[in-house]
């Protein structure tokens, strides 16, 4: 099932966090439990040869595949759901402006200014012909506008207005660097939680989506209650650190005991 189907009932999905560039990687990566996959271009080490490669091995899984592109890469944007991305999110939108700019890029006309070419795409997803892709293009691709500063906040009822803007996907670790005038950094800092769940709150009274990246499960399920639907977390440094320690310390217990 697509992402904007299952966001569309409601479901809650989880999407792992490529930042590893390398397609047998992200494979393996793909064939886990998680509900899709995210190639982080922003801060992981994703380029545009690896997104074009590495969606390859997540759509043979029937997963969606998202990309997170670098701040202000609208252009990425584009050719990310050229490649076969289902969704794209943009980080630091701060502005109308910048919204506006992520929405155009996005959607064909007449709601955007995005330049034909499935080149990837279309193949990768083979099915139907390019009217009916073109036709359907707009409602099937999701474009996440990440909230991570006070003027964000300020402005997420203007951006969540913009038609193409599908989704919010709120940066916790960014945002507590805003809340403390940059003296901390703590993505389950509580002086912001209520401003965390109205964002979630705003975009889903607009009609729209929202995402947050997790980095305590633990706190997962608060974030349901709050009204968020794609939860992100799980990179490959992480799922192999967590791996390595569980697998060591039963070794470790196991050979301990004789």
């Amino acid at each position: 099932m697509s992402l904007k189907k299952r966001l569309e009932a409601d479901e809650v999905v989880l999407t792992s966090w490529s930042c590893v560039p390398d397609a047998l990687t992200v494979e393996v990566l793909a064939a886990q439990g998680f509900d899709a996959v995210t190639l982080d271009m922003q801060h992981g080490g994703h380029n545009e040869d690896s997104v074009l490669r590495c969606l390859t091995p997540v759509l043979a899984t029937g997963k969606p595949a998202l990309v997170r592109v670098p701040v202000g890469r609208f252009d990425m944007a584009s050719r990310a759901l050229d490649f076969g991305a289902e969704a794209v999110i943009a980080p630091m939108i701060n502005s109308l402006a910048d919204a506006q700019a992520f929405a155009a890029a996005t959607k064909y006309p007449p709601v955007g200014q995005r330049s034909w070419g499935p080149t990837y795409a279309f193949p990768r997803h083979g099915h139907g012909d390019y009217q009916e892709w073109l036709r359907t293009s707009n409602g099937r691709t999701l474009s996440f506008a990440m909230i991570e500063t006070r003027e964000a906040v300020a402005v997420l009822d203007d951006i969540l207005a913009i038609p193409g803007i599908d989704a919010v996907f709120l940066g916790p670790g960014d945002l507590s660097i805003a809340w403390t005038d940059g003296r901390k950094v703590n993505s389950t800092l509580e002086d912001m939680m209520e401003t965390v769940a109205s964002v979630a709150g705003r975009a889903r009274t607009a009609g729209k989506y929202a995402g947050i990246y997790v980095t305590d499960p633990a706190i997962a399920g608060r974030f349901v209650e709050m009204g968020y639907r794609l939860l992100a977390t799980g990179s490959e440094q992480q799922l192999i650190a967590q791996g390595a320690a569980g697998l060591l310390s039963s070794l470790k217990s196991s050979v301990g005991e004789r």
